[in-house]
């Protein structure tokens, strides 16, 4: 089977399936191996990109969609989606970020995290299919614990949880609050320019009186 043709089925499946197409998927259909799929994928994506298409193909973990472009949203959703538009408080947007940086956490540790009682919160994202529930873990009570979906993958714009953005490193006090002065300081120290100064001289051992 030539590339050409196999675009074709490629862009029909995507097309025919409206949802993440995984891997074994193609591999089944194409008969292809993993390599050759995600290489004729990725050309794909290039084209469609170069031809300034008002629709790509995302990956997704291991799986691609076919999607519409994020900036032409706010054409296409009120013409084609009656539903509710998400509205994530600050409060059920940190339990999303504590979720997504820590899979298979429970409510308990969230709460722990936060502070605060997580229920609402975790109800909302569960809602809108943002996090879904993980399995029970062997922590005493058997509680259920959460990872975030492709869903939210595909809302924020991510390939995987690996294209999180990297948590800051910061400062405890005595009672282990962190300590956002020094946070900042930090921040400035590395942003800021460095002037040249010449490296400072090692001290010279003292010379042994024996």
């Amino acid at each position: 089977m030539d590339i050409e043709k196999t675009k074709s089925i490629i862009e029909a499946i995507l097309f025919a399936a409206g949802r993440v197409v995984k891997m074994n998927e193609f591999i089944l259909v194409l008969e292809k191996n993993e390599e050759e799929i995600h290489t004729i994928l990725k050309k794909m994506q290039e084209e469609y990109k170069a031809s300034n298409r008002g629709i790509e193909i995302i990956q997704v973990e291991d799986g691609y969609q076919l999607a519409t472009k994020k900036e032409l949203y706010e054409y296409i959703y009120p013409i084609l989606d009656k539903r509710t538009k998400p509205n994530l408080s600050t409060a059920a947007l940190e339990t999303l970020a504590i979720i997504a940086y820590n899979p298979r956490i429970t409510r308990a540790e969230i709460e722990a995290i936060r502070g605060v009682s997580a229920d609402a919160c975790v109800y909302k994202l569960l809602e809108f299919g943002l996090v879904e529930e993980a399995g029970k873990t062997d922590l005493p009570g058997k509680p259920m614990s959460y990872k975030t979906t492709d869903e939210f993958l595909k809302m924020f714009g991510y390939t995987s949880l690996k294209d999180l953005p990297e948590l800051p490193r910061y400062k405890l006090d005595s009672n282990q609050q962190i300590v956002i002065d020094d946070l900042m300081e930090d921040e400035e120290e590395i942003n800021k320019p460095h002037s040249k100064q010449e490296a400072p001289m090692p001290e010279r051992e003292e010379e042994s009186e024996f």
